[in-house]
């Protein structure tokens, strides 16, 4: 799954592009609950034929927004609309340079990809008529993954470092930016991530992130993390962080996006094909298994979860 130029553990969003609905089928899998039991969840087909599905978003219509985002940047992903489960994906925007954040905000889709974060309104069927570039960030600043909207209506956007371990040149390098919806008031929210991937807000207003680590580090190197973020934090990459996660993922997992389903979160492993539950006291546990690269979740109204695997391009629905 791309993620900001930056190999990370063998998944295509640790990397520099990442990043999915045909016959129906249920297959059921062991997913740990809240309290270290095990309960069976039924997996389901929503979607099908969205190759390097790399972020989610719904709509006010409940409808699904699809980015997908390549393994390598060739300037031709774009941006899907998916209207009802078993519906055929659309194509609304097109050429697209590792979009890997989306965010409905009013009328407008925000897309974030490669150095730039985008606005797009006046939707006509298909189309959208209005087009307007909202921030642009300095050549080789590191991968624009997730966008989110902060309680305070400001958007933060996670941005990767562009190497493993190096100290990046740019401060919005390795870090969370906070902007307003127009893109003014540009600032660095959190610093000294190495891949803050996955950013949403809990009901009570925390911020979890997904974060990825360096991958020179051999036998040595720790799990990925899931972690609570404060404005003003400091994470100390490229050195070891002096902060703590709430939980502590696999190793190598290239941990990607998070969603909020009642009190806990529900956070995608790239490499190793799981979806994980993490619970507001950091116990995690099994949530689905049986997907080839899990990439972008989203939590539906009704509370079932959509999960899309970057590499077949399904997208499924587990209740």
């Amino acid at each position: 799954m791309p993620r900001s130029g930056v190999t990370s553990h063998s998944s295509p969003r640790a990397l520099t592009n990442v990043g999915t609905l045909g016959l129906l089928v249920i297959i059921m899998a062991v997913a740990g609950c809240a309290h270290g039991a095990s309960a069976t969840v039924a997996k389901k087909v929503y979607a099908t034929g969205l190759t390097h599905a790399a972020a989610f978003a719904l709509d006010s219509s409940q409808r699904l927004w699809v980015a997908t985002a390549a393994y390598t940047d060739k300037g031709t992903d774009g941006v899907y609309v998916v209207s009802h489960a078993g519906a055929t994906p659309v194509e609304v925007i097109t050429s697209l340079h590792t979009p890997l954040g989306l965010l409905w905000y009013h009328d407008d889709l925000y897309v974030a990809s490669k150095e730039r974060v985008d606005a797009y309104g006046g939707l006509v069927g298909a189309k959208f008529t209005e087009h307007r570039m909202i921030l642009g960030f300095p050549s080789g600043v590191g991968e624009l993954n997730n966008l989110v909207l902060a309680p305070d209506g400001r958007m933060l956007l996670g941005i990767s470092s562009p190497c493993d371990h190096c100290t990046p040149t740019s401060n919005y390098s390795a870090a969370i930016v906070s902007f307003r919806p127009d893109g003014s008031d540009l600032r660095v929210y959190a610093a000294g991530i190495r891949a803050p991937v996955g950013l949403a807000f809990t009901a009570r207003g925390d911020l979890l992130v997904t974060m990825d680590q360096r991958d020179d580090l051999g036998d040595a190197t720790p799990g990925d993390w899931l972690a609570r973020v404060t404005e003003g934090s400091t994470w100390g990459f490229p050195n070891a962080s002096t902060q703590e996660p709430l939980a502590v993922l696999d190793k190598h997992a290239a941990v990607a996006g998070v969603a909020i389903q009642g009190s806990d979160a529900i956070v995608a492993e790239w490499a190793t094909g799981k979806v994980m539950r993490v619970t507001e006291a950091g116990t995690t546990s099994t949530f689905v298994t049986g997907i080839k690269n899990p990439v972008a979740v989203v939590v539906a109204a009704d509370g079932t979860v959509l999960v899309g695997d970057w590499t077949t391009g399904t997208i499924y629905r587990v209740r």
